[in-house]
């Protein structure tokens, strides 16, 4: 397993996290699935993600229990630090309050 890194960046802060994988992607043809069953992927499911292919493009992946809650709590730790940093701004006045209208009329936005 690799460690990877990934960033979330607000105006003055970057937030990172740090989750384990599997160095290569590892896929499997849709149609084996149907050939084989679910079971078709047990083995591999042990070393990461498995991207199933479909029409020669990813068109899902397969994860096991524990690297799903993993990915779900990464999720609630960036969702978090966005809520925390924006909360840091509004108690350091870095924020000002307009209606949409506003903000559509100041970027040009008038569709």
């Amino acid at each position: 397993m690799i460690e990877i890194a990934a960033f979330y960046k607000v105006p003055g802060r970057v937030f990172k996290t740090v989750r384990k994988a599997a160095p290569a992607v590892q896929t499997i043809p849709a149609r084996e699935i149907k050939r084989r069953g679910i079971s078709a992927v047990d083995g591999d499911l042990a070393r990461g993600p498995v991207h199933v292919i479909k029409d020669d493009r990813p068109s899902y992946v397969i994860l096991d229990e524990t690297q799903y809650q993993e990915l779900l709590e990464a999720e609630d730790a960036l969702a978090l630090a966005r809520v925390r940093a924006a909360l840091e701004d509004v108690a350091a006045g870095q924020v000002r309050r307009v209606t949409a209208q506003q903000l559509i009329a100041e970027h040009d936005l008038n569709v």
